[in-house]
């Protein structure tokens, strides 16, 4: 027996512009098939049967009609409107070429509390459905009036028993009321004839706000999607994974990149599903190889933003120790601390800008980390390359940045020839402990997504701070060693230009074995400092009772301080912003501190606001 692949399918509804931009849209993305939602028909210039034609064109099925509202358990006069308004329903379906509609559950005032009645008028729907060769997928709204949880709509089907009616299991109606799920597996086989997905946040909310504005694309939000399908599949389904995601920023961006990111979302869900029974093919990706060094950093710099950073690394102790062989870029290094300044490729950005392009890490395997990455539908970056040039595997991250995969510490390093200048260890960096990265807000997510599926880091924590210009939020990812940590921040409402703010800032953080050293070596090299008001270090004593002694070393050199539950500690220090939105930190962690610091983040930017004021 030949195994089925599941079909991936998207509803309409979760990305933006009209019917023609949608489908193609999900065609480019690879999808199967699509869920064609209601309202996005009723707008479009083609005739039902013009929509089959054209989705047929592009490979596309047209996997389920949405949906039919507020149909069952009603008044007798009001069922004879309810089946009449199906019927049209049915016509226009059968032009489609769909067979299966969706019904929700009723939230309408005039819906009878009468599991009976409900049943009894969903098998009179799928009587009707059933002569026209179609079926009647029956859903629970989490807000529903009277059947608002799975288990609940599963009992109205299975007293219908009826062989045109089963269930639509949506993972957000039955994640987000939090119920168990451990009996979908024992759901009649046959009897789920549709399977809608979606991610989410976890949120204290009105539920019905939460579902239409803060949806995402699975592996984005906090629900266990993988035990969710492993059940539903335990029940015998066979048919699409289909993303319905109702999302603000979603129905907002650019379609195909919106596609692009749902379907990478579905193909990693489906990697993490366990094996299943042989008549599933479960598609599997290259395993994530392990990652364990961050190489070297990259900034594309110009000739205004170039000698600034130049006189920044000089300043924290790096040397100029080597030059391109075929083209103007140079490497500074420290200890394992390697930067690279670009001056071949500048990016789209004001003149003096500088900004982080790239980064490197070392790979098991940096072809298969490129492999998986392009079966993750990240974009491959081809590299011109000179004689006797390293041949790094590149990909680009949803922001543009590059990720390299080396294959060791080393393999890069022969394209540089040597300057002459030896590395330094005076300011006693050791090696990068992560990368800040800023996210433009549309993207945020999608960023969040790339990282954990295609890289195989794991996402550590989501915090939210309040700073000068709004309300920030950090998603940290790791390795499970460590070794290379990411922290990606946006602001979650910009609007308006009237104070200074840099642009989607970025850093390299650095690590020391003693921040204290470090600041003077820095100090003595002359390094540019960031001054931190005393109101910080007064705060200190009061939150942490710290010792006076120590307070008074880290208000002399602007070392920032935090703790966490456990008792881990992490000094740190930032430099002023180079470039217009780069700059660097130094850490150093102890007693297993794991996070980044987020409660400082306030005062850096702060202390970045009144430097920038002071040097107009």
């Amino acid at each position: 027996m030949t195994a089925s692949r599941l079909r991936r399918s998207i509803a309409t509804v979760c990305v933006s512009g009209t019917l023609d931009d949608k489908i193609a849209a999900a065609a480019a993305a690879g999808f199967d098939g699509i869920e064609l939602f209601e309202n996005d028909l009723v707008v479009a210039p083609w005739s039902p049967a013009e929509v089959r034609a054209r989705c047929a064109d592009l490979g596309l099925g047209i996997e389920l009609y949405q949906p039919l509202r507020d149909f069952e358990a009603v008044p007798a006069p009001l069922l004879a409107a309810n089946l009449a308004r199906a019927e049209h329903k049915f016509d226009v379906m059968a032009e489609l070429g769909a067979d299966t509609v969706l019904v929700c559950s009723s939230v309408s005032p005039a819906a009878i509390d009468d599991d009976a009645l409900a049943a009894e008028q969903l098998a009179l729907l799928a009587d009707r459905a059933q002569a026209r060769g179609m079926r009647i997928a029956y859903e629970a709204l989490a807000w529903g009036r009277h059947v608002s949880t799975w288990d609940h709509s599963w009992r109205i089907v299975r007293d219908a028993d009826h062989p045109a009616l089963g269930l639509c299991l949506d993972s957000f109606h039955v994640l987000s009321r939090e119920a168990g799920t451990d009996d979908i597996a024992r759901i009649t086989p046959g009897k789920i004839f549709f399977l809608q997905l979606a991610d989410a946040p976890h949120l204290r909310m009105d539920v019905l706000q939460w579902s239409r504005h803060h949806r995402l694309f699975p592996g984005q939000g906090t629900f266990d999607l993988t035990g969710f399908v492993q059940r539903v599949l335990a029940a015998g389904y066979a048919g699409p994974l289909s993303l319905e995601v109702f999302n603000d920023v979603f129905r907002q961006a650019d379609p195909r990149r919106t596609a692009i990111d749902a379907m990478r979302s579905l193909i990693s869900l489906e990697d993490s599903l366990p094996a299943q029974p042989p008549a599933i093919e479960v598609r599997r990706l290259p395993a994530a190889p392990a990652l364990s060094v961050h190489a070297f950093s990259e900034f594309t710099v110009d000739g205004r933003s170039g000698p600034v950073l130049q006189e920044a690394l000089r300043g924290l102790g790096f040397a100029h120790t080597g030059q391109h062989r075929s083209k103007p870029v140079e490497l500074w290094e420290q200890g394992t601390c390697r930067v690279i300044l670009n001056s071949a490729v500048t990016r789209p950005q004001d003149p003096g800008t500088a900004a982080l392009s790239a980064f490197a890490l070392t790979s098991a395997d940096p072809q298969r980390s490129r492999a998986r990455a392009e079966a993750l539908l990240a974009p491959a970056l081809p590299r011109a390359r000179g004689l006797r040039e390293a041949d790094l595997a590149a990909v680009a991250a949803p922001d543009g940045t590059s990720v390299f995969f080396s294959a060791d510490d080393n393999d890069w390093r022969a394209d540089f020839l040597a300057t002459g200048e030896q590395p330094t260890v005076d300011a006693g960096l050791r090696g990068t402990d992560h990368l800040g990265l800023a996210q433009p807000f549309d993207h945020f997510d999608e960023a969040g997504l790339f990282y954990h599926s295609v890289l195989g880091l794991t996402q550590l924590t989501t915090e939210e701070y309040a700073a000068p210009f709004g309300l920030m939020r950090s998603r940290a990812f790791s390795t499970a060693h460590r070794t290379i940590r990411l922290a990606l921040t946006v602001a979650l409402l910009r609007r308006g230009e009237w104070a200074p703010a840099v642009v989607d800032p970025q850093h390299v953080a650095f690590t020391t074995a003693d921040i204290f050293a470090t600041a003077a070596a820095v100090e003595r090299l002359g390094g540019p400092a960031m001054p931190v008001p005393d109101n910080y270090y007064a705060d200190l004593v009061a939150r942490f009772a710290l010792p006076g002694d120590l307070v008074e070393r880290l208000r002399r050199h602007g070392i920032l301080y935090d703790r966490d539950f456990r008792g881990g500690e992490l000094f740190h220090l930032y430099t002023p912003v180079y470039g217009g939105r780069v700059f660097f930190e130094i850490l150093q962690r102890q007693g297993g501190y794991d996070g980044f610091g987020e409660a400082n983040a306030p005062v850096r930017m702060a202390a970045h606001r009144h430097l920038r004021l002071s040097a107009s």
